[in-house]
């Protein structure tokens, strides 16, 4: 019954107008997704090579001339 609902909900529109309504309705979130995913693994790697950096460097060079971090 919910898809017979969304047509008439929808009005006389054409099947091309459906098609951008819904993807005016959902496109930024689709997008947003896109963006957040892609992201997270930027951070994701660029962490894992931070802690391959830190793995390499001696002792001495991870704290200040006074020995503190």
């Amino acid at each position: 019954m919910t898809a017979a609902v969304l047509p008439l909900h929808m009005g006389a529109l054409h099947p091309y107008e459906q098609a951008l309504t819904l993807l005016l309705a959902f496109g930024p979130f689709v997008v947003l997704g896109l963006v957040l995913r892609r992201r997270s693994k930027e951070l994701a790697a660029e962490e894992a090579d931070g802690r391959a950096r830190r793995d390499d460097e001696p002792e001495q060079l991870r704290t200040g001339p006074d020995g503190v971090r």
